[in-house]
């Protein structure tokens, strides 16, 4: 009998991932083969050369796309056998996402931006996650921000908006795609150091996207991956380990 992820400590995992784009003719591989999994309470980055099939990884694991072949669970649930509304509802309410662009509704204010999950699921936060929201926004330095629109805020300003709205219903899994794309390299260490702070104060899981070896070394764990393979599984490293291995990934391509 397999052991269930939750036994084995992964907030996610997918096995034998395989995901081709186009016809038989003109197919493209964009994952081959691939089988990992996300440790809970940690923070993981997934890097590759451009094609190599990183975000159409996220994209599977986080129920936004599906496999062409294998298996993908989120906890102890199996997304790839749902249908599109059980992942709708699987998203909402046990996904958290950050992106480069931000993603905020330009017509709320900051509290409404971070609410959002709430009124999509059409129900208010319980006592409990109200004063977890409020832990969020103060140690986001958010509290004097709250009735400002995305427009008044700098772009630093406006990813922790992002990163409060992906914690504020306490997600199985986070997932951040290039979330320092946008931001200039002050704003992004910030970023990358509140996350880092969410995966060791909280425990939240994590699974960011990056090509950046700098926000790759905040992670716990860096998994590499290249035509649509994954080629390496790495502990912490610095930022000048992980420019080599891409640099040599590079190369081989």
């Amino acid at each position: 009998m397999e052991n269930s992820p939750s036994e084995l400590g992964l907030a996610a995992r997918v096995t034998s991932l395989q995901k081709t784009y186009g016809s038989a003719t003109t197919s493209v591989t964009a994952l081959d083969d691939v089988s990992i999994g996300i440790r809970r309470g940690q923070f993981t980055a997934i890097m590759g050369p451009s094609g190599s099939g990183k975000s159409t990884l996220m994209h599977i694991m986080a129920g936004l796309d599906t496999a062409t072949a294998g298996r993908a669970w989120l906890g102890d649930t199996e997304i790839s056998a749902l249908g599109d509304a059980a992942l709708t509802v699987l998203r909402r309410r046990r996904v958290g996402f950050i992106f480069q662009a931000f993603n905020l509704v330009p017509t709320l204010d900051v509290r409404g931006n971070i609410l959002l999950p709430f009124a999509l699921d059409g129900r208010k936060p319980s006592s409990t996650e109200s004063a977890w929201i409020e832990q969020l926004i103060e140690s986001l330095g958010l509290a004097d921000r709250l009735t400002h629109r995305p427009h008044e805020l700098s772009g630093g300003q406006q990813q922790r908006v992002a990163i409060a709205r992906a914690l504020a219903t306490r997600p199985e899994l986070v997932f951040a795609d290039e979330p320092t794309g946008n931001l200039d390299s002050r704003s992004g260490r910030e970023v990358l150091a509140l996350l880092k702070a969410a995966s060791t104060g909280y425990g939240q899981s994590i699974a960011m996207v990056t090509h950046d070896p700098i926000a790759a070394s905040y992670a716990d764990r860096i998994l590499f991956l290249a035509d649509g393979r994954l080629v390496e599984d790495r502990e912490r490293s610095s930022a000048e380990d992980i420019s080599r291995i891409m640099l040599g990934m590079e190369q081989r391509a």
